[in-house]
């Protein structure tokens, strides 16, 4: 189950995630105790974009993917 899944569209590529300052302290599965859910979701999101996992790198192609994209408009005899 991803307790940040309602965060994740919010999460910008640069790393960031607006967050209120509302004090609703939770616990993450570390047991580390954030502020609120929003700001445990910009920890965890954040970290996992410096892995290089979630939401940032998803949607990249290999580029091994990008460059077999060939172009067929010259054909034989042109």
């Amino acid at each position: 189950q991803d307790d940040c899944s309602e965060f994740r569209s919010q999460f910008e590529a640069g790393g960031r995630l607006s967050c209120t300052r509302e004090n609703a302290p939770v616990r993450d599965a570390s047991g580390k105790q954030h502020t609120n859910k929003c700001l445990m979701c910009a920890d965890k999101l954040k970290k996992e974009a410096q892995r290089g996992g979630g939401t940032v790198q998803r949607n990249k192609l290999p580029a091994s993917e990008r460059t077999n994209q060939v172009s067929c408009s010259s054909g034989p005899g042109q």
